[in-house]
Formats: C-alpha cells, structure tokens, sequence
C-alpha cells in the first residue's frame, strides 16, 4: 500500500512548550483521512509541519515520496492546501483570485479560466466572482479557498476545517467534490471538530491529544464497536455530563 504521509517522531517546540511531540501519522495513497482532536491539540501545528509552512524542531516527514524539510518548495507544487485561519488576498474578487493562483501554479490562463468558470459554479460563487473577497461571508471565503486549493489539480488535498461556516447545500457539494478526489486516485486529509462528519466521509480517523497521537487506522478499527464520538470522548476524557456546577442556571 502507497503512504502519501508519513511522519516519524515529529515534534515542534514553542518555547519549552511541545506543541506537537513523537506524532507519527501514516496516510494510506488514495484514501480519505480524518484528524481529530480536542481544541489546543496540535492539529493546526501537524498539519502546517507537514505542508511546509511551519519548520519542526525534530523528526522527519514524508509527502509522496518526498521528505518535506529542507525542500517544502517541491511538497508545495504538488499539493493543495486550505488551511484554518490564514488570511487570503481579500482585495481581489473571487475570479481574480483563482487566475493569480492557477497561474501562479504554471497553468495556461485558458485553462485557468475553464476550472474557475467550473468551480466557480460547482460551489456557488458564480453571481460573486466579480465581487471583492473582503466582502464575502465567512462560509463564501472558505469556498473560495477551496476553489483556490483544488484549481490545479494536486494528487493531495491537506484542508484545515473545511466545512466551518459552509451552509449544508455547499457542504454536500464539497463531500461530493472531495468523494471525486478520493475516486480517482487523490488523497484527501482534513481536519474537523465533527466527529459525525469524519465518521461518515473518512476511510480512516487520528485521534490528536496533547501533541501526539492515541489512535489511528481504519474508522471502524478507531470507533472500536461504537460512535467515533463516544469513543474520542472516552480515549480524550473529560467530563460529559453536566451536574450541579450549573444549579444556578435557568
């Protein structure tokens, strides 16, 4: 079986702090795959390692083939990235933004203006496209990310909390359209807080605590018999039920 990730004891230190230590995560090639975790876990920091936008403190990290570090130039040519949080060129129409990325990517403008027109419409930004990102809602901005991440075709998608914010007529659009990757051969990777989501679309799940992984594999080896969410709640902790801590409410 083909690995399109793997990471051997990959840590990031901020400070003394281990924002992420002894993470290691293998992706199967043409698979659907899942990272969840609780808030402040270390997803974000993994997953920025892995694309190349953040530079570990220690360990090695694998994408198609190529290790990451100290080349995340090559890493970055092959993959599509959207990633939570991250700030886009908010001065630019969405039309706009999809032409300086798709040749920005070395596609020939041609060619770029058909995938724009098609994602454009898949996604619903067609009456936008000619309107300022700046003023876009939340869930508009995280589509046209999307657009942006998938226009040159990569043979693997990293995507941060895709589904936040995104009204669920879109939502089913984009599962359908990341079903499509998967299909053909391509390698979706996304986290989410969702766990019925991830339950549904993934192949197979990790479980993120503390900086490092406590599960991974098949969605139905993880879930171990019952939901994904019970189980990340019994392998995370915490508390579940709601005593009397709140007797003074309603």
């Amino acid at each position: 079986m083909s690995i399109a990730i793997e990471t051997n004891q990959l840590q990031k230190l901020f400070g003394q702090k281990a924002a992420v230590h002894n993470f290691n995560l293998r992706v199967p090639q043409g698979s659907m795959f899942g990272v969840v975790g609780p808030n402040g876990a270390g997803k974000t920091t993994a997953l920025s390692m892995i694309t190349g936008l953040l530079q570990p403190t220690a360990g090695e990290i694998s994408v198609l083939g190529h290790s990451v570090w100290p080349d995340p130039l090559t890493i970055k040519a092959l993959i599509g990235v959207l990633p939570d949080g991250i700030r886009t060129f908010d001065r630019l129409t969405g039309a706009e933004l999809l032409r300086y990325t798709g040749q920005l990517r070395g596609l020939p403008l041609h060619e770029v203006q058909e995938r724009s027109d098609s994602l454009l419409n898949l996604l619903g930004l067609t009456e936008a496209r000619n309107k300022l990102i700046t003023d876009y809602s939340a869930g508009m901005k995280k589509k046209i990310q999307l657009a942006a991440a998938l226009i040159h075709n990569p043979k693997l998608i990293i995507l941060d909390e895709p589904f936040e914010a995104v009204d669920p007529v879109s939502s089913e659009t984009i599962r359908g359209i990341l079903r499509q990757v998967v299909v053909r051969g391509g390698t979706v990777v996304l986290s989410s807080h969702v766990m019925e989501l991830v339950e549904k679309l993934c192949d197979s799940v990790a479980i993120v605590h503390q900086g490092t992984i406590i599960a991974q594999g098949s969605v139905a080896e993880v879930s171990g018999g019952i939901s994904l969410q019970n189980r990340f709640v019994e392998l995370v902790g915490g508390a579940t039920q709601v005593g009397d801590e709140l007797s003074w409410l309603g």
